[in-house]
């Protein structure tokens, strides 16, 4: 039986409300078994007092750490000491660093360069160092199922930019049959992006996620999902027709085919020869009907 991997779950009390408590251990143990479990911050304070009793019944210790000075967050230096501690006694497979806080992304490198994995957990305001220094980060509204107001241009946005690395993904990565498993996938989306959650946008599977995108395509095998994409045949015939219009305004001279990917591009900003299954510019014009190159130059085939 394989050995369930262990970790040390570290809460800021001051940037994290007691709330999210029962979300941040039920999520923990999706990875792992928690060992440690430690909340910090100034217990005098009366703030923190829906802490005390959200403590007590999860088994979490509470770590005093009195505010020395104002405007200075000694329960950042408490947590970074006690981490590192935890670290050198060699106990855990991994961290769960729990703040809304950046001045947390130097441990998180840290922790990672031991080759720990480190999960980090906070609020949607977290900034962006912080969330993107961690193996993996969770947002603690969606982990509490709480609705996120995302501009909608700004959703369409963020999607378009996934869904243009899942298929560089998939370009890059598929087998001989052009098909990637859906975990491999995944862990390849995570790495690119480590606060992907599909739970982001309203879903509770990554395939669930993946089946909107229109340009993917699935196959069982087992129990496996096998991820491939979808044929291009109507975009290949308008890629062709833009290129050979765009070598007719040279005439029979040709067209300079560094210029021509350019001009290409310019009409088509997605367009990628690997969406084709070329690693070259070249190789793709190449291959299609009707054209060929001479002395780096394209030219129209006669019929």
């Amino acid at each position: 039986m394989e050995k369930e991997s262990r970790y040390a779950v570290l809460i800021d009390a001051d940037n994290v409300a007691s709330k999210y408590t029962k979300y941040i251990l039920d999520e923990v143990s999706n990875y792992g078994i928690v060992t440690y479990k430690r909340v910090y911050g100034d217990w005098t304070r009366p703030n923190l007092a829906s802490w005390k009793n959200m403590a007590l019944d999860n088994a979490i210790t509470p770590v005093q750490q009195y505010s020395y000075t104002t405007g200075k967050n000694a329960t950042d230096s408490a947590m970074i000491i006690d981490a590192m501690d935890i670290l050198y006694s060699d106990n855990v497979d991994g961290f769960c660093i729990v703040s809304s806080d950046s001045d947390f992304t130097r441990l998180a490198i840290r922790l990672r360069e031991s080759g720990k994995h480190v999960i980090g957990m906070g609020e949607k305001k977290t900034p962006k160092p912080f969330s993107t220094a961690c193996n993996a980060f969770k947002y603690l509204e969606v982990l509490a199922e709480e609705e996120i107001q995302l501009p909608a241009e700004a959703d369409k946005v963020e999607l378009k930019n996934l869904e243009s690395d899942i298929i560089r993904i998939v370009s890059e990565n598929a087998n001989l049959q052009e098909e990637i498993n859906i975990g491999e996938l995944g862990s390849r989306l995570q790495g690119r992006y480590p606060d992907f959650d599909v739970r982001n946008y309203g879903y509770s599977k990554f395939s669930q996620f993946l089946k909107d995108f229109d340009c993917l395509n699935f196959r069982q095998v087992g129990s496996s999902i096998l991820v491939s994409l979808k044929s291009k045949e109507t975009d290949l015939e308008r890629v062709e027709d833009i290129l050979a219009a765009i070598v007719r305004t040279n005439g029979s001279k040709g067209y300079n085919l560094g210029e021509l990917k350019k001009q290409l591009c310019a009409k088509m900003p997605d367009f990628s020869p690997k969406t084709y299954g070329y690693s070259k510019f070249s190789r793709f014009v190449e291959n299609l009907p009707g054209f060929r190159i001479r002395n780096n130059t394209v030219l129209i085939s006669e019929k």
